[in-house]
């Protein structure tokens, strides 16, 4: 079992994560700057999706082409992870979509389940998790684990704009195949186990605070 991480080395991307980073942008702001560059890191993450040849016709001959081979599966981990799910949507209007909810104590920094909708089994199915921040781990490492214990095939992809190398290590003990593509590995956690120097928390720059 093993864990391979790609950095999207892009333009687009770096600028995107620069207003991201920026503590004066707006909460509509983020947002949009959110999507942006999950375009191009869920764009990164898709380039291995499984796909078969077609045959199709332009105005002018018949040419091969492909298209994905089985309808994916997008998983945002709530809530922060839905702000990538538009990109998502975008780029694999096919798709299905299933939702995990994880909170971490904030005492303790584990996860707790709140929700989870998944289809019951996900043989064959080629799964994207989304979550704004690879932290700790332990959000992420909870979701992947639900989708392996519904037969989804490894390596389950992980997209996320920001990682902690504290959270990528913990994954590496996991015991599943899993492959993160992210835009930046940033220096480290600080005592509340926020990424430095991070964004911030990426649910309430999105959303708002919950309170």
């Amino acid at each position: 079992m093993s864990v391979k991480v790609t950095v999207v080395n892009h333009p687009v991307a770096a600028e995107a994560l620069t207003h991201l980073r920026d503590q004066n942008s707006s909460n509509q702001f983020f947002r949009a700057e959110m999507r942006r560059l999950s375009l191009v890191v869920i764009a990164e993450a898709l380039r291995d999706v499984p796909t078969t040849k077609v045959r199709v016709t332009t105005p002018l001959a018949e040419t091969d082409g492909i298209k994905i081979s089985q309808r994916p599966v997008l998983v945002p981990i709530l809530r922060a992870g839905l702000g990538m799910l538009p990109a998502a949507m975008e780029l694999l209007p096919d798709a299905d979509i299933a939702v995990v909810g994880v909170q971490r104590d904030e005492q303790t920094h584990q996860p707790s389940e709140y929700v989870a909708k998944l289809p019951s089994r996900l043989d064959g199915r080629h799964c994207i998790v989304l979550d704004p921040m690879l932290a700790t781990g332990g959000s992420l490492e909870y979701g992947c684990k639900l989708l392996a214990a519904r037969g989804a095939p490894q390596p389950i992809t992980i997209a996320c704009v920001l990682a902690a190398p504290e959270g990528i290590a913990y994954l590496e003990k996991s015991g599943m195949d899993l492959h993160i593509v992210t835009a930046s590995i940033d220096e480290r956690l600080n005592e509340n186990a926020f990424i430095v120097p991070g964004l911030g928390d990426a649910g309430d720059r999105q959303f708002g605070p919950p309170h």
